[in-house]
């Protein structure tokens, strides 16, 4: 069974900083590339980042460069997304996922991100 379970998320002031994690099991998590997205309140998905089973190649959501970094730890089965300079922008759930047969797989329940002044 998949289970992706994101963690890290907290109330920050803006400029702060947080560090995501999320925990893969269920599948071969070193053959997939991972992303992060995100949802706002009351709004759709959106992509944030993502890197490569190996983690050599990452790219960014326009707005995030410069201030979010992905990384993963192939041996923990665990992708993060450590994010600085938080705005209040940037409130909102962030999952996890990979893209199997051009599908993203089962969602978690995500961690909740909100930047108050």
């Amino acid at each position: 069974e998949v289970q992706l379970v994101e963690s890290g998320g907290d109330l920050v002031q803006p400029g702060g900083s947080l560090r995501l994690s999320c925990a893969a099991s269920g599948f071969a998590f070193d053959d997939y590339a991972m992303h992060w997205v995100r949802q706002a309140p009351g709004k759709g998905l959106e992509w944030v980042s993502v890197i490569t089973r190996n983690g050599g190649i990452t790219a960014y959501a326009e707005s995030m460069k410069g201030r979010f970094t992905i990384s993963r730890d192939n041996a923990k089965n665990t992708v993060y997304l450590q994010m600085n300079n938080l705005k209040p922008e940037d409130t909102a759930a962030y999952y996890c996922n990979t893209l199997r047969d051009g599908a993203f797989l089962q969602w978690g329940r995500g961690t909740q991100v909100t930047v108050y002044s």
